[in-house]
């Protein structure tokens, strides 16, 4: 995997101008804000939204690098191969302390601060949050008459269960769901994160529960169930900018600030339905038709 980051990191570096292999064990230009990601499309965006707007402050930026899992691309920014990712509040504190009990927006923010590693540091959280959950079809939740994880607990051994490879291992994945509902399921199959494999699996019956995100079109596309999580196995995962400390200048740390007040749920949805619709526009357009609609730039990309 340290590879493949290598291999993307470097190739957008080249194609930035930008001198230096970014993991050969040197950090990335003091000038340039290097930015990743995860391989999923609402990360993408993000990442696309945090560098158009930096470059219209005239920030120079490179060209947003989507890395792969949090696994990834959370050591590609400790060794400074990146500078700048978008993440979650509750799962990176999970990532970072598996230990963590907070839930609540505001404790997971405080104690995410609090763990975060020397060197980095958050920009303010968003009021937007795309949890994790647990989804089922319609025709499942009916017929086992579920709206909670708690009701599903009981028909998991005669369940597979499918999600990307690091949601089998996350303290808050199956690992969580075992110790908080009893849910044990009978197979599980590696997907991908929250993407199209998952959401073809789920819909086909390959898999008859999966790990899908509160803000994926999908879910709303193909009348999937996400079902409640009353006993708050998934923390609040408000959408925060992490950075590294020596490229968080007074004027980048206002963009992403500007960017974290003016970014609700529903826009986010918003944006993930607009990149998944027919017209497939370019992620890049649609993050700047937002900045353009939220008076943040002049919309141009």
């Amino acid at each position: 995997m340290r590879a493949l980051v290598a291999v993307l990191l470097v190739a957008a570096f080249a194609l930035a101008g930008c001198g230096g292999d970014p993991l050969a064990g040197g950090e990335t230009d003091p000038d340039v804000i290097a930015i990743g990601s995860g391989n999923f499309t609402e990360s993408q965006l993000l990442a696309e939204v945090y560098a158009l707007a930096l470059r219209d402050a005239g920030v120079e930026v490179v060209d947003p690098v989507a890395i792969g899992s949090r696994e990834a691309y959370f050591p590609a920014l400790q060794d400074g191969s990146v500078d700048l990712i978008p993440d979650y509040s509750g799962a990176l504190l999970t990532y970072l302390d598996e230990t963590a009990a907070a839930v609540e927006p505001d404790d997971v923010y405080r104690d995410l601060q609090a763990t975060l590693p020397p060197g980095l540091v958050l920009g303010k959280r968003s009021e937007a949050e795309n949890k994790d959950a647990v989804v089922v079809t319609r025709a499942t939740a009916d017929r086992l008459n579920l709206t909670t994880i708690a009701d599903l607990a009981p028909h998991c051994p005669a369940m597979t269960f499918g999600g990307g490879p690091e949601f089998q291992t996350r303290p808050d994945g199956i690992t969580g769901l075992a110790r908080n509902y009893g849910c044990a399921f009978g197979g599980y199959r590696s997907l991908d994160s929250g993407g199209v494999l998952t959401v073809a699996a789920l819909s086909g019956g390959d898999v008859q529960a999966a790990n899908l995100f509160t803000t994926d079109p999908a879910l709303p596309q193909n009348d999937f169930v996400p079902l409640a999580d009353p006993k708050e196995n998934f923390a609040a995962q408000n959408v925060v900018p992490v950075l590294a400390e020596r490229k968080a200048t007074p004027r980048v740390r206002a963009v992403l600030d500007r960017i974290s007040a003016a970014l609700s749920t529903e826009e986010l949805l918003a944006m993930n339905a607009e990149a998944a619709g027919p017209d497939k526009p370019a992620l890049r357009t649609v993050a700047a038709d937002w900045l353009a609609r939220k008076q943040i730039t002049g919309g141009t990309s």
